[in-house]
């Protein structure tokens, strides 16, 4: 029986998953105390973090929450959101690709 010398070269190249930023928007209607609870317990921002962002969103109109993949961010964006709903807030949270 003849014998096979076969080479493989085996690459391995693993891209990382894009990512998503994810915004919270000022409004006049969202409690600041509702905006730091948000932060703090779906973003997992301490309480000095947390009065932070939420002052950049009052301030400038907008914070960032986070950075996450495509699906954990949309996964926050709607928790965001149900949490929202049930307090009567109109808090919009929106999702941008990160550069």
């Amino acid at each position: 029986m003849p014998k096979i010398k076969d080479k493989v070269e085996v690459v391995d190249e693993i891209e990382l998953p894009s990512m998503y930023r994810v915004i919270l928007h000022n409004d006049d209607y969202t409690s600041m105390d509702f905006v730091v609870m948000i932060l703090s317990d779906i973003f997992h921002k301490n309480q000095n973090e947390a009065e932070a962002i939420m002052f950049i969103i009052h301030e400038k109109g907008k914070g960032l929450c986070g950075i996450y993949t495509k699906e954990i961010a949309y996964t926050k964006v709607n928790q965001v959101k149900i949490l929202a709903k049930a307090e009567g807030f109109p808090l919009l949270t929106t999702v941008e690709k990160d550069s």
